[in-house]
């Protein structure tokens, strides 16, 4: 009897393996069996498509159906092999010419009623697709997220009776071509003249916004540090095309409604300290993105660090040095993208500030110890935020000399250019290779800042990032080299280690 093929796509991470339909009609006891490693959501297929096809007025075979979702050692899972499934039963049926999905691939979860409805995950499917040449159909719900794909070819379908009239020609559906997503001008107000003092920590967010470093302010409650992060957001640049793509595809992933208005900022998480180290990272039986990943291209902030397990900020670790969380399960491995910007606070003893006299040396000793060593060595930027000699309402003393938020958005956006000219990337992101041809730092210099780092016994990746952190502070200045001034005040930058080495005294 009859045999189909129909392509279409599996969802594994940010990947989206191509996956074939293969539908085979034979004679014998009328039945219907779905191979191929599928799961439950996608066994119970049968009887979604069942009741779709008979629904709709089509004929639904009296043979024995075998339906194959190859390859079979792929982990398919959710509602999206539907559709590919009811038209490979009307081909193999010979309801439909056998040459009409040529070419094409197909997504959607059908109704009972044939209606076809929205897939989760359905802009990676579309990249991939467009990468293969490929013509696609999906649901009409999913639309807007195929025409962000510059030049993917695509027909939208609201129902099988629609999908089965466009195939066999009876009314034609127009053919859509995507677009590319546009960059949109950050239009957000920048104002932080509340924040009365702290020129240090508005200093660590001009520097921390121009060169991609990752910050953590310390300080007793009340300080204005949450106050701070948040205005960090008001620093950094509008997402460009390729970003605002990446961060659409994973909230794509679950399901979330995304609008380009919605794209045009960077994201802000803010999870609380109770939360996961899978909260965090992602996972489950499908692996899902988490925190990490839906900060990606953004800021992670985490309030009150200390207090969230140190189990669960060590698996910050690795995608603080490679930008990807790789997540493995027993059914199956997904990885993420998840190069954010982290952005922490905490308080410098367990009581809150340290000369309270409620906390012995031992006790802030362990408080700190939460925090471990390598994960302190990912921050580049660890700023002191203390109290203020007077109680003031917000506005900012007379000798507050540093820039407006506008201002200092429009000097980070200045260095940020240099830096982008000058070796592609910010220089929070160069690899260490990469550092030494790029950090323009006079030999002198750099044998003085070796000795120094000797005696402060600081570790090679502290080294690194000190270098980097000193190369933004020149581009501040539009610099062309490295100065032992900018060295130093890279290392002043270090709030918590001093703090560390005080109190283990």
């Amino acid at each position: 009897m009859g045999l189909a093929l129909v392509n279409t796509r599996a969802a594994v991470g940010m990947d989206a393996p191509m996956v074939c339909v293969e539908v085979h009609l034979a004679n014998g006891i009328p039945g219907f069996h779905l191979v191929g490693m599928a799961e439950t959501t996608v066994k119970e297929a049968r009887d979604r498509v069942r009741g779709a096809l008979i629904n709709s007025g089509f004929e639904f075979p009296a043979k024995r159906i075998t339906v194959n979702l190859a390859p079979a050692d792929l982990p398919k899972h959710g509602g999206r092999f539907d559709l590919a499934i009811a038209l490979g039963i009307l081909v193999a049926s010979g309801q439909l010419p056998d040459d009409c999905l040529d070419g094409i691939e197909v997504f959607g979860e059908l109704a009972l009623s044939g209606v076809i409805r929205p897939v989760f995950g359905m802009l990676p499917c579309a990249v991939a697709c467009n990468d293969s040449n490929n013509h696609l159909f999906l649901p009409k719900a999913n639309a807007q997220e195929a025409n962000w794909v510059e030049h993917l070819s695509y027909t939208p379908i609201s129902s099988l009776i629609e999908a089965f009239q466009h195939l066999s020609g009876l009314t034609i559906i127009p053919t859509k071509k995507g677009i590319r997503f546009e960059t949109k001008p950050n239009n957000i107000a920048r104002d932080w003249s509340d924040i009365v003092g702290q020129e240090q920590a508005k200093k660590a967010l001009l520097v921390a916004a121009t060169g991609h470093h990752h910050v953590l302010m310390v300080g007793p409650p009340g300080t204005g540090k949450s106050l701070l992060a948040n205005r960090l957001h008001q620093l950094l640049p509008p997402l460009n095309s390729d970003e605002m793509l990446s961060v659409a595809s994973i909230r794509s992933i679950l399901g979330e409604t995304i609008s380009t208005d919605g794209l045009v900022q960077r994201p802000i998480r803010q999870p609380h300290h109770s939360a996961s180290a899978v909260a965090l990272t992602g996972g489950g039986s499908s692996p899902k993105p988490g925190e990490i990943s839906l900060a990606h291209k953004g800021i992670l902030f985490l309030d009150e660090l200390p207090e969230f397990g140190r189990h669960t900020l060590d698996v910050l670790r690795e995608p603080l040095e490679t930008g990807q969380i790789h997540i493995s399960r027993a059914k199956g491995r997904a990885s993420f993208p998840s190069s954010f910007q982290l952005v922490a606070a905490m308080n410098p003893s367990p009581t809150g500030d340290i000369h309270d006299g409620r906390s012995t040396p031992d006790q802030i000793m362990r408080y700190l110890n939460r925090l471990s060593g390598p994960l302190l060595d990912r921050i580049d930027l660890q700023v002191e935020v203390p109290k203020l000699d007077n109680f003031q309402f917000g506005q900012p003393p007379a000798n507050d000399t540093f820039l407006t938020a506008q201002e200092a958005f429009e000097l980070a956006e200045f260095a940020r250019t240099k830096q982008y000219k000058r070796q592609g990337c910010l220089n929070g992101e160069l690899s260490v290779s990469a550092l030494e041809e790029y950090s323009q730092v006079e030999p002198e210099e750099l044998a003085f800042f070796q000795e120094v780092a000797k005696k402060l016994d600081l570790s090679l990746r502290v080294f690194h990032r000190c270098i980097k952190v000193a190369r933004t502070l020149a581009d501040l200045e539009d610099n062309d080299t490295v100065t032992r001034q900018h060295l130093a005040e890279a290392l002043s930058f270090r709030a918590l280690d001093t703090l560390i080495k005080d109190v283990s005294r």
